[in-house]
């Protein structure tokens, strides 16, 4: 019994150290779709349609494997307000028989009396900003592009997580090939940590688990 129960705790502390669940469903990235090769003429002349791309044109990601920046402005405020109250009154009066009415009198009365009152405020407020490269992952039949993409940055002994996902309209691609979040639809944005902070109280937690069922 002891020796399950010491490798199921060791499995689970084990399990706190791996990579931190996501919200962003699907790939990451994606390799940009290899062209099908034609067979053009060489006629000799600068202009080749199938190379062609406009001097003055910004480039903008609007095929799969191309990168677009995803500026992240996310900012939720949110506030919440309750009040209750409750006021309760009784009267009980009894009447006492008659050989009685002597040592208790001719009545016994009770009154109560309740008030309850109670009133709660909440408030939250987050905010998220950076900057992002995502990768268009598909291109949908109206135009539209499906990105997503994932930053990872080891700090010390920890690694921080930033993903993204969603769909992007070409259109609000701006200068700089780049789009802000708020103009991402479906967008799923998500900040986790595998540092030792989050492990030290899930692993307290185990701990008080084990501890609770085991007396030594």
């Amino acid at each position: 019994m002891k020796y399950s129960v010491s490798v199921l705790a060791a499995l689970l502390l084990a399990g706190c150290a791996s990579e931190p669940t996501s919200i962003v469903a699907g790939p990451t990235t994606a390799r940009p779709i290899p062209p099908v090769p034609v067979a053009t003429p060489a006629n000799g002349a600068i202009y080749q349609a199938h190379t062609f791309r406009p001097v003055f044109e910004d480039r903008r990601g609007r095929l799969v494997g191309d990168i677009i920046n995803v500026v992240i402005t996310e900012r939720t405020t949110a506030n919440k307000n309750g009040t209750s109250s409750a006021t309760r009154t009784g009267a009980v009066n009894v009447g006492i028989p008659g050989p009685l009415q002597g040592r208790f009198g001719p009545r016994i009365g009770t009154e109560t009396d309740n008030n309850y009152a109670d009133s709660a405020a909440q408030t939250a407020s987050n905010a998220f900003t950076g900057t992002l490269g995502v990768t268009v992952v598909e291109v949908l039949p109206n135009g539209n592009l499906v990105v997503a993409g994932e930053k990872q940055v080891a700090m010390d002994k920890g690694t921080e997580f930033i993903r993204i996902s969603g769909v992007v309209n070409p259109d609000t691609i701006g200068a700089g090939n780049s789009v802000p979040s708020t103009a991402i639809a479906d967008a799923r944005v998500e900040y986790r940590t595998n540092t030792h902070l989050d492990r030290a109280e899930l692993t307290s937690m185990a701990s008080r688990f084990f501890l609770s069922l085991l007396p030594f």
